[in-house]
């Protein structure tokens, strides 16, 4: 069987067109159609100006109501501090008067409790007619045991008479004393006297007004 080829068929029952339009009117919709597009596109374009314009406002309004917030709240807390101010004013007065007390009261000592320590070395039938102690300087370093604490001189007196060294020996056999030497000894109205000058060391300081003052 032959095959014949294919040939296009054309359609010559349809009926004619024919654009009557003048061209001066095909114009005119053209430009009715490109001015409705221009339109749109304004108007959408003014529409993202509104709205970008509304957020823009109302971030605007948010952070000044946040700014407005935050002064309130900075301006309740300088009227707290300021309410607070007298009490730390207090305070600090009474930290510089306890550390004025602590300078102050810095060789602060009990001087029954020193005398009593030396008064438990001495020999039988002697005893204290009269001393003359002044404290030292204020602790300056960690050990007060190799600081003055007290110096000055003691007056001993008996019905009978005492070997002063030995009796010398017996006063440097207390703890707290550094050193201790005689200066005199005498006779009068019966009664051995002796002349003793003496140095303690700062282990005989309460330090109670220093522990105030570190609290």
């Amino acid at each position: 069987m032959a095959l014949r080829p294919h040939v296009p068929a054309f359609d010559f029952g349809g009926a004619p067109r024919v654009n009557l339009m003048p061209r001066a009117a095909i114009e005119r919709r053209e430009r009715g159609v490109l001015i409705r597009r221009w339109g749109w596109g304004l108007a959408a374009t003014l529409l993202v100006v509104v709205l970008v314009g509304a957020g823009a406002f109302f971030l605007q309004m948010t952070a000044q109501d946040r700014l407005t917030a935050e002064n309130a709240r900075t301006n309740d807390l300088i009227g707290q501090i300021a309410a607070l101010q007298p009490v730390r004013e207090k305070l600090t007065l009474q930290s510089e008067l306890a550390d004025f007390r602590a300078q102050a009261m810095g060789t602060d000592l009990e001087w029954a409790g020193v005398l009593a320590s030396i008064e438990g070395v001495l020999p039988e039938g002697i005893a204290f007619a009269e001393f003359s102690l002044t404290p030292g300087g204020l602790p300056q370093g960690d050990d007060p045991a190799t600081e003055v604490g007290v110096q000055g001189t003691l007056v001993l007196t008996g019905a009978a008479p005492a070997d002063i060294v030995e009796l010398i020996r017996s006063i440097r056999s207390v703890p707290a004393v550094i050193d201790v030497d005689g200066w005199a000894q005498s006779f009068a109205d019966e009664q051995y006297r002796y002349d003793l000058r003496i140095v303690i060391d700062q282990t005989v300081y309460t330090g109670a007004y220093a522990e105030e003052a570190d609290r």
